[in-house]
Parts: structure tokens; C-alpha cells; sequence
């Protein structure tokens, strides 16, 4: 196996186990996990070619799509005051 493939199977068990903390303690681990994942998805596409990158690009956008629509909408600046407006 490559380093490439290595790597984001490691990221993955690694990003299972921080799903399985308490909710307070998720945040350290999953900062870096968020960090690190666009790294690893370009090593893993220049390794072994666009559509494995756009594979773990789907599973990265899938484990983490709350922290990804809060940041898209925090950037569009439509965030909304009042919790109860809804999303």
C-alpha cells in the first residue's frame, strides 16, 4: 500500500475515534483532523489520480458536514443571531 492510502486510513480511524468523544473534547482533534484532510485528499489525487481524490473528498465533506455548512454560511455571512430561526 502507499503512504498516500496509509495516511488516510490512519485519518479516518483517527476522525471515527474523535466522533466517539464527548462532544466538548472533539474540538482539539477535530480542528486538526479538518486541517489535515485537504492535504492528505492532494497527496492521495497526485498518488493515484483525481477520481480517489474526488472519493475521499465525498467522505471527507460527508464525516464532516456540520463544521463545513457553519463555515460556508459563516463566511457568507449568513449567520443567524437567533438559534431558533432555524438553519
Amino acid at each position: 500500500m502507499s503512504l498516500s492510502v496509509v495516511l488516510c486510513c490512519l485519518w479516518a480511524v483517527a476522525a471515527t475515534i474523535t466522533a466517539l468523544l464527548p462532544y466538548k473534547r472533539q474540538f482539539p482533534p477535530g480542528i486538526f483532523l479538518l486541517v489535515a484532510a485537504p492535504f492528505l485528499i492532494v497527496f492521495l489525487g497526485y498518488q493515484h489520480g483525481m477520481i480517489w481524490a474526488v472519493l475521499a473528498l465525498a467522505g471527507f465533506a460527508s464525516m464532516f458536514r456540520n463544521p463545513l455548512i457553519y463555515l460556508v454560511h459563516k463566511a457568507m455571512g449568513k449567520l443567524s443571531k437567533d438559534p431558533k430561526d432555524g438553519e
